[in-house]
């Protein structure tokens, strides 16, 4: 039995129980003297568990049954006590604004938590480090408003920056569901402008106004067939299967990462690693085969390599001019 087991085994032990002499506890848990001692300080100065010694009863009991008490640490495994300490960790990084005053509760629920575990919240300040990379700066009323629309069901009328086209359009959305990718804020969104479900950058929207109109509703399978089924961020239905090869060196890395749910990767006889994805737009997926370089071959579909072709010459021409 690990530790985490055998101290909440104490307290279903006592639980009930008027006291519970210590033979019992020790023939229950099957542990020793030894150890018993050391949960019982565990127990009583690190995670606050009234535990008693009743001489009239002759055994243990918990002194006072408060309904509110429990044994926050023991409540979580080792993955949730990570998700704990990355949780702490990114409220600490927070932009100040996006939720601000209504976090601080939560922050002080959380640091009680990690103490109760013998862990110092500026200890893991210090130990624990989240790096971004391409985060882009984001209007944190628009982000508000967005995110107020999509949770209250409210259609939203913005101005949306295409940085492909370089062009401001007006919409009214009707948001379904945000998505945090890559640092970065999404709303997937019905456009009743183009009459379609669409993604959007966040920080690309400007204008925002909560119009007092419910929003176009869908169905979550659905919108998760029309917008993530592909690859990155651009995942709207599935138009064709990307079949890319990787060096033997750099398959070492890539073998273990998932590109996307549905993926197909095989380890070839000579040790190269062959990985094929379903995507919907190229976009994202060229600049992610290019990172690569020449780590990295597209084998199908021909559009795909025609497009790699294009911009490994157009990239070649840049630096030859120079």
């Amino acid at each position: 039995m690990s530790e985490i087991d055998r101290l909440y085994s104490y307290r279903t032990l006592l639980t009930g129980r008027r006291a519970v002499p210590r033979h019992e506890i020790l023939s229950k848990l099957e542990i020793s003297l030894a150890t018993f001692k050391r949960d019982l300080a565990k127990l009583r100065d690190r995670l606050n568990i009234p535990i008693v010694f009743d001489r009239d009863l002759g055994g243990y009991k918990l002194e006072v049954a408060d309904s509110r008490e429990e044994l926050p640490g023991l409540w979580f495994s080792q993955e949730e006590i990570l998700a704990l300490l990355t949780i702490q960790n990114m409220i600490g990084q927070l932009e100040p604004g996006i939720l601000g005053p209504k976090l601080k509760p939560l922050q002080k629920r959380l640091d009680e938590m990690l103490n109760s575990q013998g862990l110092s919240s500026q200890t893991l300040a210090q130990r624990v480090k989240l790096v971004h990379a391409g985060k882009r700066r984001l209007q944190l009323k628009s982000f508000e408003i967005v995110a107020k629309a999509t949770l209250e069901r409210l259609q939203l009328k913005v101005t949306h920056f295409n940085r492909q086209s370089g062009e401001s359009v007006q919409r009214v959305i009707s948001p379904q569901q945000l998505v945090h990718y890559r640092d970065n804020w999404y709303v997937d969104a019905w456009c009743h402008l183009r009459h379609g479900l669409r993604s959007f950058s966040v920080d690309a929207l400007t204008d925002c106004e909560l119009l007092d109109l419910e929003a176009k509703e869908f169905d979550p399978e659905m919108v998760r067939e029309s917008m993530q089924s592909g690859y990155g961020i651009f995942g709207g239905r599935v138009k064709d299967w990307a079949k890319i090869t990787f060096n033997v060196e750099r398959a070492r890395w890539v073998q273990h990462e998932e590109w996307h749910p549905d993926q197909i990767g095989s380890i070839n006889k000579d040790g190269t690693y062959t990985l094929e994805i379903p995507y919907s737009d190229e976009r994202e997926l060229v600049g992610d085969i290019l990172k690569y370089g020449s780590d990295v071959s597209v084998i199908s579909p021909s559009s795909l390599v025609k497009l790699i072709k294009d911009h490994l010459s157009g990239a070649i021409n840049k630096y030859s001019k120079n």
